[in-house]
Parts: C-alpha cells; sequence; structure tokens
C-alpha cells in the first residue's frame, strides 16, 4: 500500500473550489466541526479531526476534478493539472525579504514551477507581519516573488513584458534549485504556460496539494 505524505494543502483554494460544488457542505463541516469540539477534551482530539475533515475536504474536490473538471497532466494542462514527479523544493526569498513556497521539476517536455504561501505548508509557523500583502498564490504576487528573489533578477532585465518573459523568470528558478529531489503528487491549477524566453516549455501553478509519494 502507497501512503501519502502531505506537506503542502490550500485550504483557501480547496473551500473556494468546494463551495462550488456543493454549497451546503462547508455550511455542514462548519456547524459539524463546532458541534464536535464541544465534546473533545483536551488539543490532541481536536488536531486529530480538523486534519480528518481537511483532508476529507481535499479529497472531494480531487475527486470532482478527475471525474467532471477540466484536469490535464504537466505536458497538457487544463485549467488545472495533475503529476507525480520528483520534486526539488523548499522557500524563496525575494529582495523584499517577503517568502513563498516553490517546488520545481521537469518532464521530458516541460519546465514545472509550483509555488503558494508559506502558509500552507504543514508545520509552518502561524503568517505574521512580514507576509506579502496578495497571496502567493495570486498570478502577481508569484511572480513578484520569483522575479525578486536576486538569483533570479540576476539574469533578467529590469522589465518582463509578456508571458515570455515571465516563464523565463519561471524556467530559471526551477533550474536553480539546490538540493534532492523527491517523489511528489500533486494538483495545481495552471497560471501561465507556454514557451519561455529561451525557447522551452514552462508551465507554472498553484497547487492544491503537495504530498510526499512513497
Amino acid at each position: 500500500m502507497s501512503f501519502q505524505y502531505f506537506v503542502y494543502i490550500s485550504d483557501s483554494k480547496v473551500d473556494m473550489l468546494l463551495q462550488q460544488i456543493d454549497p451546503a457542505a462547508t455550511r455542514k463541516r462548519t456547524s459539524e466541526l463546532a458541534v464536535d469540539l464541544k465534546f473533545l477534551k483536551g488539543k490532541r482530539g481536536a488536531e486529530a479531526v480538523v486534519g480528518a475533515d481537511r483532508t476529507a475536504r481535499l479529497e472531494r474536490v480531487v475527486r470532482y476534478l478527475t471525474d467532471f473538471g477540466d484536469l490535464g497532466s504537466v505536458d497538457e494542462p487544463g485549467q488545472f493539472f495533475w503529476g507525480m514527479l520528483p520534486l526539488t523544493w523548499g522557500p524563496l526569498v525575494g529582495a523584499d525579504g517577503l517568502s513563498l513556497v516553490y517546488f520545481g521539476g521537469r518532464t521530458g517536455q516541460t519546465v514545472l514551477g509550483l509555488g503558494g504561501s508559506r502558509a500552507h505548508v504543514f508545520g509552518a509557523p502561524p503568517q505574521g507581519e512580514q507576509d506579502p500583502l496578495i497571496s502567493r498564490s495570486m498570478l502577481p504576487s508569484l511572480l513578484d516573488g520569483i522575479v525578486k528573489a536576486p538569483e533570479v533578477a540576476a539574469v533578467l532585465t529590469e522589465k518582463y513584458d509578456g508571458n515570455a518573459e515571465a516563464l523565463e523568470a519561471v524556467r530559471r528558478t526551477t533550474t536553480d534549485l539546490r538540493g534532492p529531489a523527491q517523489n511528489m503528487e500533486f494538483v495545481a491549477r495552471r497560471l501561465l504556460h507556454g514557451k519561455s524566453a529561451g525557447g522551452d516549455t514552462v508551465l507554472l501553478g498553484s497547487p492544491l496539494y503537495v504530498a510526499l509519494v512513497d
């Protein structure tokens, strides 16, 4: 049996999609959780309920996208895409000192970058005053963090006009990642896809989840 070890779940994206799939589900979840917590004794029991509910909501959204949504692959992405690849990952800090979490890898055809808010990483500290005003899951904020990383900014022009230059920043960020790659499964929303300024096919997405896979 293969287990998933979640390292990243975007509760904000999961809840937004779940509200559209079944609006009653989020209302029911809120009321049931409030009732359940009244009968729990101790922090450990409360965390167990919240954690189980978190993955159940994610699984429901992923099942819907698989059955009815525009879910493609890394090489042929739809509005969303699924993949299982060796990824290198870690925090990325821009010149402004604000961070994001970034996952990078590639298939035989596509250079992949996944980025989002560090608050969605399991075990991350609570959000603080140094977090960006706009979520890193949003394209402008995510690109801002990538382009302002000193190692990327050094090889880009001061202004990047159009998708090709933005995708070149993603390609460079993925190429420059250091550390061991880990086999990971993910579902992400497509943000940018196309040819970079260097001619490579590049895909940038913001993940619903990323999980280590045995």
